[in-house]
């Protein structure tokens, strides 16, 4: 068996090749940013050929630099931007459309369509998710109304859909010469098409969205050890290495934080923020606005789900503040700048750009900056810059602690903003629990490699995970009960004056 393991990580502005040992250590890495298409206001696209060249170009960087030959990898494992969706012609290999990325609005008209007479929850008991542009199943629908060449390859069965994993999967294992066309539970999940109790496409659905069968994807355990299918040996690895392991990437943190039993938590502070909350082998309905998904499925053994809470603008709000505002020259920065106030000077921002998410699913809000007067100076807005992502965190756990009733003790963190230590400590004093930063802050790509390296038997199972995970610091609360309560009275009164913007 390969010595090392490899995750390719396909985010939504890049992607990575990471190589990591048998105690989760990064041995080496390559990464790649690919081009963001906005063709016109609330849209947003990406280049699925310029993602694939992108994945072969990070592979072969990787083992360039390391000097590590494809041979001495064991497995790869994959994770990925959920829900952005890919339509291709299964014969030639060329992408349909554009892929259309998980925050683009354009199947707004589709979703309302959609709701009419029946409410946002009208497939909630199947999927566990709300009708919202963010899922691909609507995505999938546009393309086919919209793209006469897509819609007549669905006719004659020659169309295939995918999130950007399946799309991956299916060149690194052959492409137009017998890929395979697969996707796990996780992923599926995220589609608004996959049933949550029998784990297949719901007919009743797809139905309704006009998707036909033959263009979607078999949907696998996230840990396969009956791999889908071998790298190309005349690809970039320049191996035949199984592909075996794949986890959308918010479940793949949770993975790679090893949150494996119910209760455990962990927020990723990206360019949104994603908390996920493991709720066992039995999915829980969510009456506060979250999200009830798949979290993983080792093949052999009942799929595990979580509860999650997402927020569309995190680590996005600070490119803000550095792209738009130019109130920094580099996202590091703003901890500096906030660091000049002592606190936020009564000011909020509230970063509904594209409508709020969890928990509210307000399509209709739009970003505020509350409770200005003349002594807020830009310390005071960069600290409400990193604050609000503090406080969408702690909506979110508001309402997981509802729906779980399970009270959150601790919060496992990982991502870019993770580095901000002004961030986590008003995180933790905000949320009254500890905040914990592991090790290995790569967690996403780290859980790709664990699904992998189970797949094939190069990690035993979850307990010989758990010993690989570390802390690197913990984060108590320091902040008084009255604090907390009028610094979070005053978010929420931000957060109302958002809504009914968009008529």
């Amino acid at each position: 068996m390969g010595k090392y393991i490899g995750a390719l990580d396909l985010g939504t502005t890049s992607n990575r090749f990471i190589i990591f040992d048998h105690s989760g250590q990064i041995i080496g890495l390559d990464q790649m940013e690919h081009e963001q298409i906005y063709p016109q206001p609330g849209w947003v696209e990406h280049n699925p050929m310029e993602i694939w060249r992108n994945t072969e170009a990070v592979i072969r960087g990787a083992l360039g630099k390391t000097g590590i030959s494809g041979k001495e990898l064991a497995a790869i494992g994959i994770t990925n931007q959920r829900e952005t969706t890919v339509v291709w012609h299964k014969k030639t290999g060329q992408p349909l459309y554009n892929a259309i990325v998980w925050q683009c609005t354009r199947t707004a008209d589709i979703c309302k369509q959609l709701e009419e007479g029946y409410g946002q929850d009208r497939f909630r008991a199947q999927t566990g998710l709300p009708i919202a542009t963010y899922f691909s199943g609507p995505k999938i629908s546009w393309i086919l109304k919209n793209v006469p060449e897509a819609a007549s390859a669905a006719e004659k069965g020659d169309a295939l859909f995918g999130t950007i994993e399946t799309w991956a999967i299916w060149w690194l294992t052959g492409g137009p010469r017998g890929g395979a066309h697969v996707t796990d539970v996780t992923n599926a999940s995220r589609t608004m098409l996959m049933n949550l109790e029998t784990l297949q496409w719901d007919e009743e659905i797809r139905n309704v969205l006009e998707i036909p069968e033959s263009m979607l994807p078999r949907i696998a355990p996230s840990v396969d050890s009956s791999t889908w299918g071998h790298t190309q040996a005349d690809g970039a690895l320049g191996a035949t290495i199984p592909v075996c392991g794949a986890l959308g990437d918010q479940q793949a943190a949770l993975v790679g934080q090893t949150c494996f039993d119910i209760g455990e938590a962990k927020n990723t502070y990206g360019t949104g923020c994603f908390l996920l909350l493991n709720t066992g082998t039995q999915p829980v309905p969510s009456r506060h606005g979250l999200i009830t998904t798949v979290a993983y499925q080792v093949n052999g053994e009942k799929p595990v789900f979580c509860l999650e809470g997402s927020i569309a603008i995190a680590g996005a709000l600070v490119q803000w503040l550095r792209d738009n505002l130019e109130m920094i020259k580099s996202a590091p920065e703003v901890e500096q700048l906030a660091r000049e106030v002592e606190d936020n000077g009564g000011a909020y921002i509230v970063p509904a750009f594209s409508g709020l998410f969890a928990p509210y699913w307000r399509a209709d809000a739009r970003g505020v900056a509350a409770g200005l007067t003349r002594f807020v100076n830009k310390g005071h807005i960069a600290r409400a810059v990193l604050e609000a992502s503090a406080y969408q965190t702690m909506d979110i756990v508001e309402a997981m602690n509802k729906d779980s009733g399970v009270e959150l003790k601790q919060l496992k963190v990982d991502g870019g903003m993770v580095a901000n230590e002004l961030l986590m400590q008003f995180q933790a004093d905000i949320l009254d629990v500890p905040v914990i930063r592991p090790s290995v802050t790569e967690t996403t790509a780290l859980g790709a490699a664990y699904a992998a390296g189970m797949a094939v038997g190069y990690w035993a199972g979850t307990d010989e995970l758990k010993r690989n995970w570390s802390v690197d610091k913990t984060w108590e609360s320091k902040m008084s009960a009255d604090s907390r309560q009028r610094l979070i009275s005053g978010w929420k009164k931000a957060v109302t004056r958002t809504f009914n913007w968009v008529d």
